[in-house]
């Protein structure tokens, strides 16, 4: 009987990469490949070391000439390796060829797996500290479909072999957590880390797909991802699909709007349209390159300090409905947004923004944990390719329309918003919809969740539609005039 004493805790115990990568091979139904590009052999190598790999591995393959590569795998129509199309590929070719080549007849009772990462690690300037995408393609039963899940990695550790290591730590935790965490896919994101630290490696995006993960939303553990400190921040398409930023963002003009959307109302519709309409007329932007984000930030998903899931969901599902691309972060700050965004583009962005949070942006009480206070963040987000687009408000006592011309800050930040103000970072959305000005979604929330009237032509159609079937923000049928 093993000792326990006053005070424990329970936890719940992380197998060793060893003892993971000896499992599956002393199951011998469990039978596949590793295909293995840019990181050498590592996630191959532990199951080797660890002895039993003659009943598990097939064989392993590392095709690192681009040449050779494209005779197995086929070309890229960008000429790219490192991407989702490529890992598509490879974990395709490997699973036709185990089907091909071991006759079932022969190996009745064996569940197939291709497991394939295509990795680029820091260069020799370091000046990039590389990427990369792993998957695995399994089935839990024999004969069964496949199953499969597919993530991309950002490297943040400064030399390619502790890059190395960890892509080989992450590949072995994914194959075993596929087989034997299948039934809890948060589970497989939480374990994905065990033996590795957070901060050297970050996944920003993850799938699952196949008969096993029916009913799965990948929006749901993007956020997950969030949750558990995997990522800044995460995005997804209006189907619903976990997409990778950096493939969405790069090299575009992009125009962000943020906001809590709970729910979506038409002053967010207008203040994007109306934005937009300035934003590709500006010089250096090309609308054909030009993306828009609608993004919410963690601290907008929280109900008393935890995340609120169905309420996301909510948001999430409205938001997609009208067929907007989604960000989800956790920049709290808005220089930390802009700052993300550069990562991944030099040309125009855009933040479009109410009064009442551009003046949010000056307040002093944000920065005091910022190297170089408010004029560091400043720095950072007022950048030369940034521009915000600024939608006015009515004084709720005067009527009084607020502007960039008139709007109150503290007369300490005034000589610096007049900086901005000159040099062209401030522009102001004067096509706006007037009416509009009196819709506030905090209002509308609460006659929702009371069932009350008088809310549904304040937002874009078929919203209110979707809100009252799916039951969303805990809207309930009451008979109730207002």
């Amino acid at each position: 009987m093993p000792i326990t004493l006053p005070g424990d805790k329970e936890f719940e115990k992380r197998p060793s990469i060893e003892r993971k990568a000896l499992k599956i091979n002393l199951n011998d139904r469990i039978y596949g490949t590793f295909a293995e590009i840019g990181a050498g052999q590592e996630v191959a190598r532990h199951f080797f070391r660890v002895g039993g790999a003659s009943g598990t591995i097939a064989k392993t393959i590392s095709a690192y000439d681009k040449n050779f590569s494209d005779t197995i795998y086929g070309e890229e129509n960008d000429g790219r390796y490192v991407t989702e199309t490529r890992l598509h590929r490879m974990l395709e070719r490997e699973i036709m060829l185990l089907e091909t080549r071991i006759p079932r007849a022969n190996h009745p009772d064996k569940m197939f797996f291709a497991y394939a990462n295509t990795v680029a690690t820091i260069d020799f300037a370091k000046k990039y500290k590389g990427h990369g995408w792993m998957g695995i393609r399994y089935q839990i039963a024999p004969e069964q479909p496949f199953n499969e899940i597919l993530l991309h990695l950002r490297f943040h550790q400064t030399e390619a072999r502790f890059q190395q290591e960890a892509v080989g730590f992450m590949g072995v935790n994914l194959v075993y957590g596929a087989f034997y965490n299948h039934d809890e896919p948060k589970k497989i994101i939480k374990h994905l880390y065990d033996h590795i630290d957070k901060t050297a490696i970050e996944i920003d995006t993850i799938n699952f797909s196949g008969p096993v993960f029916n009913g799965v939303d990948n929006r749901l553990l993007s956020l997950l991802l969030l949750k558990n400190d995997m990522t800044d921040a995460v995005m997804f398409n209006p189907k619903g699909n976990n997409i990778l930023p950096a493939r969405v963002l790069y090299k575009k003009n992009i125009l962000v709007l943020r906001g809590s959307f709970r729910p979506v109302t038409k002053v967010n519709i207008d203040m994007f349209k109306k934005s937009y309409d300035i934003f590709i007329k500006e010089q250096n932007v090309d609308e054909n390159k030009t993306k828009v984000i609608f993004e919410i930030t963690l601290s907008n998903l929280t109900s008393q300090g935890e995340i609120d899931e169905s309420d996301f969901m909510d948001r999430a599902k409205l938001l997609c409905s009208l067929g907007h691309t989604v960000m989800i972060s956790d920049f709290k700050e808005y220089y930390k947004m802009v700052d993300y965004l550069s990562e991944y583009t030099k040309e125009q962005i855009g933040l479009t923004m109410g009064v009442s949070n551009f003046v949010e942006v000056f307040d002093e009480q944000y920065y005091k944990d910022v190297k170089g206070g408010i004029l560091g963040a400043f720095g950072k987000m007022f950048h030369n390719n940034l521009k915000v687009y600024l939608y006015p408000m009515k004084h709720p006592e005067t009527n009084e329309i607020i502007n960039s011309n008139n709007l109150k800050l503290h007369p300490r930040m005034k000589d610096s918003y007049k900086f901005f103000k000159f040099n062209g970072k401030v522009v102001d959305i004067l096509d706006f919809e007037s009416e509009y000005l009196s819709i506030f979604s905090r209002k509308i929330l609460t006659k929702i969740k009371e069932g009350k009237n008088g809310w549904k032509n304040q937002l874009p159609e078929g919203i209110a539609e979707m809100i009252m079937k799916n039951k969303m923000f805990g809207w309930k049928e009451k008979k109730i005039n207002a």
